[in-house]
């Protein structure tokens, strides 16, 4: 397990822990008082600190290196339902875009969401979870053919971006996400879009658009990222902090701002300290949000999306 800086305390005390444990056993020794004062001591700890997270903290946690990616999520949660397609028939399969069909008991779902790696290997490979042109085709391609056979599309967010290098933007970026956006806004099935991670600028946008939109507990969604935004403010990575504070991009900000629907809170200390537990949590919130929806007809369901969203940013004086 890798701790943030601010999880240092933690893990000292969690490391004391597991000395004493040893030594109890190794020297035959009665520890068992020393243990329950450290593991007050570490409960005390985990909540002061994971109550008190500020926003580049969160960003933070949404980057650990063992937090669950969408592959993670989809396999747990469909098992051998899963059902992974390929290519946006056009230009090529893009790795960094997933998507596919499974099954959350006995309902069929269209899984879409970015994918990073767990390695130096697999990040190139995955491109770091950013998108070039031909992965938000190939998720229009697939909401499309969702369309057409009537099962509700779920998409899963965690991206830095949208992939900004010369060839994407030759190819088509910019008109790719906004297809998609527009595309997504009249799709005629339901739409459900869970933040897991990153949800940063038209990167994450190009699959965000839906009826209900959740964010777990521990993640941001802005229009850029805090380092990007300290480095236009101040010519510096020094004030992401400052930026991350200013830019309203936690869960709970979003939620007051009435940007998405709903939170979706994680196991304590993040959704890698308990995989098992945030899996059942998403399955359950996608399920139930799809019960909510399922009843709607097209028109109701594009009326109610179209509205949502017209709605959003609205001053009242």
């Amino acid at each position: 397990m890798e701790y943030l800086e601010f999880e240092l305390p933690i893990q000292e005390l969690e490391e004391k822990y597991q000395q004493t444990l040893e030594l109890g056993v190794e020297n035959d020794v009665d520890v068992s008082k020393t243990i329950q004062q450290l593991e007050k001591k570490l409960k005390s700890t985990r909540k002061d600190i994971y109550s008190k997270l500020t926003p580049w903290q969160r960003v933070q946690m949404s980057r650990h290196p063992d937090r669950p990616y969408t592959l993670d999520y989809i396999q747990s949660i469909c098992g051998d339902t899963w059902l992974e397609l390929h290519g946006d028939r056009n230009v090529k399969d893009d790795k960094a875009m997933i998507g596919g069909l499974g099954k959350i008991g006995d309902q069929t779902y269209m899984f879409i969401g970015q994918q990073k790696g767990y390695n130096t290997k697999t990040r190139q490979y995955r491109n770091f979870g950013m998108s070039n042109p031909e992965g938000y085709r190939k998720a229009l391609r697939l909401m499309k053919s969702a369309e057409k056979f009537g099962i509700p599309v779920v998409t899963l967010i965690d991206t830095p971006g949208a992939f900004p290098g010369l060839e994407a933007e030759e190819r088509g970026q910019g008109e790719a996400i906004a297809r998609n956006i527009l595309e997504m806004t009249r799709l005629k099935v339901p739409i459900i879009v869970m933040i897991i991670g990153e949800g940063a600028s038209g990167g994450a946008l190009g699959i965000g658009v839906g009826d209900r939109v959740v964010m777990l507990e521990n993640t941001w969604y802005s229009v850029i990222s805090p380092e990007s935004c300290s480095s236009i403010l101040w010519r510096s990575w020094e004030h992401k902090e400052e930026a991350a504070e200013a830019l309203k991009l936690t869960s709970k900000d979003m939620k007051k701002l009435k940007l998405v629907d709903e939170i979706l809170n994680e196991p304590e200390g993040g959704a890698h300290r308990n995989r098992e537990e945030i899996f059942v949590s998403v399955a359950k919130c996608i399920d139930r949000n799809y019960q909510e929806l399922k009843d709607l007809t097209p028109t109701e369901l594009v009326e109610e999306r179209m509205d949502k969203y017209a709605n959003m940013g609205v001053f009242k004086g």
